[in-house]
């Protein structure tokens, strides 16, 4: 990620300084800016940016048997921060690593899931912690086959994965947001939206015809 002023279209803001601060894994970068307050005031603020780049993230559904595909895996940020075997329960999703979202949720989906999305329909596009991370998340949702299911998934154990595919009713998984056994925000996200749609709506509204391909 490089800040360029001369790029950013917004006159109540001026970069000051970008200093790199790591680039062991993602870049994180500590930026110095000018920004014009509401009164007309310029104030001089330092913020700690994490670079990762964007997401995609697909909640897999099956109207007929009213469930959903998720997803169980070791995420050890959560581990040091109260979850006590840092298992969390998510929907399939993964970094776009230069792929449209497109593209890249239905590479995601077949290599943690084992299932081959057929017609993936993107619902919105989100910012999940706007206040230290750029990562732009795109949800999609997209409706499966046992007959789909081309492996067992599992993920990609060169890079640590080490994934539980669970097929759970949908109803049973809002429970589990209630419990707290769903903890990950993606996927309450995704849930509550089934929740509040339907899934046979979502099926409709999933019509390959109507499907794009790309973004």
């Amino acid at each position: 990620m490089r800040v360029n002023p001369h790029v950013l279209d917004n006159e109540r803001v001026r970069i000051v300084e970008e200093k790199l601060l790591s680039d062991n894994w993602y870049i994180l970068k500590k930026i110095t800016f000018d920004y014009r307050r509401r009164d007309g005031r310029w104030q001089r603020q330092s913020r700690e940016i994490y670079d990762r780049g964007n997401g995609a993230v697909v909640l897999l559904f099956n109207a007929d048997r009213d469930t959903v595909v998720l997803t169980r895996q070791f995420r050890f940020p959560a581990y040091v921060n109260g979850c006590r075997d840092g298992l969390l329960i998510e929907a399939c999703a993964g970094l776009l690593d230069g792929e449209d979202p497109y593209t890249c949720i239905r590479r995601e989906a077949q290599e943690e899931t084992g299932f081959a999305v057929r017609a993936p329909r993107k619902i919105l596009e989100a910012y999940m912690s706007p206040g230290s991370v750029t990562e732009k998340l795109h949800f999609f949702v997209a409706e499966y086959d046992p007959k789909d299911r081309k492996s067992m998934g599992g993920g990609d154990a060169d890079e640590g994965e080490d994934i539980q595919v669970i097929e759970v009713p949908l109803r049973r998984a809002l429970q589990m947001i209630e419990i707290g056994a769903i903890q990950d925000g993606k996927t309450i996200m995704l849930l509550q939206y089934a929740a509040l749609t339907g899934l046979r709506s979502l099926r409709r509204e999933s019509d390959p015809r109507t499907c794009r391909g790309s973004d």
